[in-house]
């Protein structure tokens, strides 16, 4: 990549990492796009996407986390699978159009669901044990096969069904991201496929959004409005992944 061409990325991972981590996400699939613009190859994209994840969703998750927000009896089956099974995804090369389109539906109709609840912030409590399991399975390994930390999947589900409220959901989603893109991330490298040097470069960036936009989401944003940003985000991801050829 020319130096502008860099500095263009970048200025696009902040504002990224920024919005996605006011509501406990990290931004792989809006890097996955942005980069998708750039011309950059799908064998570079993942392993940048999900470096990128791991930083904002560890910062996301500490900010959640601080703010009382995170609920371990919530996360801790929907991540016992899911991380094994994101390590698959991240070992296995499977073709990048269907995945882009199954994911992209995927998003599209998450975000339906949750215009639909978006005023509403009640809960009535966290699903059945083995409900909880195959979600965590059956997500992992679609974050590992395409690049994304799989938070983009669960907060959705969660507040579709009202298993947790908004600012929970955020703190879940964030910890759970974290995971699985770490997970995801080592089955990259035990398929030899190396971290381009250009993200790095965009590590910065993404640290700086990711921190401001995780304040805000924890101490700032109403439930009504972390649901409505999250709708937006995921129609825009989701749109853009089915125009990705």
């Amino acid at each position: 990549m020319t130096p502008p061409e860099l500095v263009l990325l970048g200025a696009a991972v902040l504002a990224i990492a920024f919005l996605y981590s006011s509501v406990g996400q990290a931004g792989a699939s809006g890097y996955i796009a942005v980069m998708s613009l750039f011309g950059l190859a799908p064998d570079a994209m993942k392993p940048t996407a999900l470096t990128l994840n791991i930083l904002v969703a560890a910062i996301a998750a500490w900010q959640f986390w601080r703010a009382g927000h995170f609920s371990w009896a919530l996360f801790w089956p929907f991540a016992l699978l899911s991380v094994p099974c994101a390590f698959l995804g991240g070992y296995l090369t499977l073709p990048a159009a269907i995945f882009k389109a199954v994911v992209g539906a995927v998003l599209l109709f998450s975000a339906v669901g949750l215009l639909v609840r978006a005023t509403a912030d009640d809960e009535r409590g966290a699903p059945a044990r083995p409900v909880s399991l195959a979600l965590g399975a059956g997500i992992g390994l679609v974050s590992g096969l395409t690049g994304v930390g799989g938070g983009i999947f669960l907060a959705p589900i969660l507040m579709y069904r009202r298993w947790a409220r908004a600012g929970t959901v955020a703190a879940v989603s964030a910890v759970f991201i974290l995971v699985n893109s770490m997970a995801a991330l080592a089955g990259v490298a035990s398929a030899a496929q190396p971290i381009p040097r250009f993200a790095l470069v965009l590590v910065g960036a993404a640290a700086a959004g990711g921190a401001a936009g995780s304040w805000l989401g924890s101490h700032r944003l109403s439930p009504g409005a972390i649901k409505r940003v999250l709708a937006v985000i995921l129609i825009v991801a989701g749109a853009r992944l089915l125009l990705m050829r």
